[in-house]
């Protein structure tokens, strides 16, 4: 989806600077990203839980949650995560598989302005589910990288998988396992100045992470801008025999980046 929406950003761009009413951004967004799809905000099946008032504009925390367990029968395919007022709305679009257990995410975004962010989940079914939050933040997309240029070269693709504890109280997770993706890069979004030389560093950000279970995909991102630098993906998945979980990344300049990491087999050993 974003490769295709690739070639609509001049078309966005020129949308969100239009003399819309504010955080009218969506009436515009809506059509080009879903067409006229009926999209339900009926709570169950997805809900977004994201800070009212961000610490840091540049890293804010973004929690997908899912309503549903992830079955062959059943699941979410596809979640788009919005984020309504920034230069390049898409942050990411998660495509998911039921391998998953559950389809519950967690991430980081950079938001520009004063937004809603929207997480819209597409399910097996072809059916779109929305949830949205306000989020009061500002220049995250234009702020300068935390790390100076060397120490952001020095951990370029550097890829971490740690496993998580479960929430207590998620039956929901039972018997899922809970890990966390981090993944050393930049992620320069091409609005951020060089504080030397005054000039804008070129955007260098992650494009597409693909990750497998034993021979088998688990779940794929294609990134954007809108990610934070050096960004973290919070995921689940059903163990059921298989010994790895393998991760490859690959960034817009095509540097391609890859990780294995030995899991248990089962929940039980």
């Amino acid at each position: 989806m974003l490769r295709t929406l690739a070639g609509l950003v001049p078309t966005l761009l020129l949308l969100l600077t239009a003399p819309v009413a504010a955080g009218d951004a969506w009436s515009e967004l809506r059509p080009l990203l879903f067409g006229d799809r009926p999209i339900s905000e009926t709570p169950g099946v997805i809900a977004l839980e994201a800070p009212y008032r961000a610490q840091d504009a540049a890293i804010v925390p973004v929690t997908i949650v899912a309503g549903i367990a992830q079955t062959p029968e059943h699941y979410i395919r596809t979640v788009t995560l919005v984020i309504d007022e920034n230069p390049v709305p898409v942050a990411a679009v998660f495509h998911l598989t039921p391998g998953l257990g559950r389809a519950t995410l967690a991430t980081r975004v950079r938001v520009d302005t004063y937004t809603h962010v929207r997480a819209i989940a597409e399910t097996s079914d072809g059916r779109l589910h929305m949830a949205s939050s306000f989020v009061k933040a500002s220049g995250g997309c234009s702020a300068p990288a935390l790390k100076d240029a060397e120490a952001a070269l020095a951990r370029l693709g550097r890829l971490q998988l740690k496993q998580l504890p479960g929430q207590e109280g998620d039956r929901q997770a039972e018997g899922l396992r809970r890990l966390q993706l981090l993944i050393g890069h930049p992620n320069y979004s091409g609005l951020q100045m060089d504080q030397l030389t005054r000039h804008f560093v070129p955007p260098h950000y992650v494009e597409d992470i693909e990750v497998s279970y034993g021979d088998r995909t688990l779940l794929t991102v294609e990134g954007a801008i809108s990610l934070s630098e050096d960004p973290s993906i919070h995921f689940y998945y059903r163990p059921d025999g298989a010994r790895q979980v393998a991760v490859t990344v690959r960034d817009s300049e095509d540097m391609t980046f890859e990780g294995a990491w030995p899991v248990e087999p089962d929940a039980g050993s």
